[in-house]
């Protein structure tokens, strides 16, 4: 029943191509590893759509803001809704994304393939800003991704985080987490994916992160990401897919709301 309602989801404002969900979060969470896993539950097989890199290394796999879209299997269609990814939050001043960039996003000034400039900022005479975005260029709900098995989260990208997540109150986005690799973070979860809501281990990982970003319990969603498979399993898909479907239904109203606001 979540894949039928996903499958036939419309954006309740006709206005509106799709609904953009801006992911972010520190540097190999698995930003690019969910898209690619709601793209391989919406097509129903294993694809490979956003390049997801497999090393964790300190520096960002994704370096451009690109827009991704999930086909329907009519052909030719794509689904309402569209994913950015950005380039992850690093350690220290001057690198990675800046919260500057961030906030341009949100507000639909950032073109498709601007590439991140840890350095400098998109300004407006840039050939890579949009001057006068519309409604579906803006974002209309902010996820931020953190991993369940990442030690402690270091002061500086907390910081960073936390910037963001202003920047996105102040115009009013909604907004949700994932704590995403919850099998690799307990040895419940590993064996039995259903046990992601029962785990004490995976409730503190929740409340820490709750109270560090100040984002509430019922905001975070647990996942696991396909990562090894080679087959979709139903437990996986199924904590995908209620994700997903918060987001859209979030994104959904606040798009509405854009639309009422600009009559």
């Amino acid at each position: 029943s979540l894949l039928q309602y996903i499958k036939n989801f419309q954006p309740q404002n006709e206005g509106i191509t799709a609904i953009r969900v801006l992911l972010y979060g520190p540097v190999g969470v698995g930003k690019s590893s969910f898209i690619n896993s709601v793209n391989n539950v919406l097509q129903g097989r294993m694809t490979n759509e956003a390049l997801a890199s497999s090393t964790t290394s300190d520096q960002s796999f994704t370096k451009k803001y690109q827009t991704y879209k999930i086909k329907k299997e009519s052909r030719g269609n794509f689904y309402p809704f569209v994913f950015n990814d950005i380039m992850g939050l690093e350690d220290g001043e001057g690198r990675g994304v800046s919260s500057d960039d961030i906030k341009l996003a949100m507000q639909g000034h950032v073109k498709d393939n601007y590439k991140f400039n840890p350095a400098s900022t998109l300004s407006s005479g840039d050939f890579a800003y949009n001057s006068s975005p519309s409604i579906s260029d803006r974002v209309h709900v902010l996820v931020c991704i953190y991993s369940a098995n990442a030690a402690q989260m270091n002061s500086s990208v907390l910081q960073k985080m936390k910037a963001i997540r202003e920047a996105a109150s102040d115009l009013g986005i909604p907004q949700l987490a994932i704590l995403s690799h919850v099998d690799k973070a307990c040895g419940e979860t590993e064996t039995n994916l259903r046990n992601v809501y029962r785990s004490k281990y995976l409730k503190k990982k929740m409340g820490d992160f709750s109270s560090s970003l100040g984002i509430p319990m019922n905001c975070i969603l647990p996942l696991k990401n396909y990562s090894d498979e080679t087959e979709l399993k139903e437990d996986v898909d199924n904590l995908i897919l209620a994700a997903l479907k918060l987001m859209i239904d979030f994104g959904d109203d606040y798009a509405e709301k854009l639309c009422g606001d600009t009559h």
